[in-house]
């Protein structure tokens, strides 16, 4: 399948997306830069490598994008909490998923981990999921809760899955939630439009990693 977008093309494609889905992005929130986190979504190498059954090229695309992201909210002294999606080697928690799709990331796997150019410093949380919400079943909410956190951007991937999951749960549960349509990757461009579209309608402001800097860094 052709890659959709690259690290080279992801500037001039961002625009062109938020122009498409600009008459519903109507919601054009300010980041409250002290009560933010920024949320990186199963950027794992299982995703991430060409070879695997679940390669996800618009995450090679948005990966010095996100690690760009990381290091403003690492600057900013805001949190970093990432998620891996893994399963139990003998299935057990895997339930649908484990006939939906093609593989499964292992439990304590090299493929399990969050890529090399990002991985997490000893002092971020780290979310361990088995669905593809990021606050399903697990401690995401408490965390958040405990940083006193209101205001959550949303980045890694996919698009459509795991980060437009977490994206309408957090709405659910009254965060802000700000989603970089240049930070965030699918499969196909088609899945990656369609869910900044239903995000930008009715949960969350669609926006861009530059501009979340912008206003995280403006604050300081």
């Amino acid at each position: 399948m052709e890659r959709y977008v690259t690290p080279e093309s992801l500037s001039a494609k961002t625009q062109v997306w938020l122009e498409q889905i600009a008459p519903f992005n109507q919601q054009r929130m300010q980041l409250s830069a002290e009560k933010s986190a920024l949320l990186v979504i199963d950027m794992q190498k299982f995703f991430l490598e060409p070879g695997s059954p679940t390669f996800t090229c618009g995450g090679l695309a948005i990966l010095a994008t996100v690690k760009r992201l990381i290091d403003a909210f690492r600057a900013a002294g805001r949190p970093v909490v990432y998620s891996r999606h893994v399963h139990k080697a003998d299935g057990s928690d895997a339930g649908i998923m484990g006939w939906w799709w093609e593989g499964m990331c292992i439990e304590g796997s090299p493929e399990s981990e969050v890529h090399d150019d990002i991985a997490p410093r000893a002092d971020e949380r780290v979310i361990f999921k088995r669905r593809y919400s990021a606050f399903y079943n697990t401690e995401l909410e408490t965390v958040l809760r405990c940083l006193k956190v209101e205001d959550l951007v949303v980045s890694g991937i996919m698009t459509n899955l795991c980060c437009e999951s977490t994206a309408r749960d957090a709405y659910y549960r009254d965060y802000r939630v700000f989603f970089p349509a240049d930070a965030t990757g699918s499969v196909t461009e088609e899945m990656h439009l369609a869910s900044l579209l239903n995000l930008a309608f009715g949960f969350a402001f669609v926006t861009t990693a530059d501009e979340v800097m912008r206003q995280l860094g403006k604050q300081q």
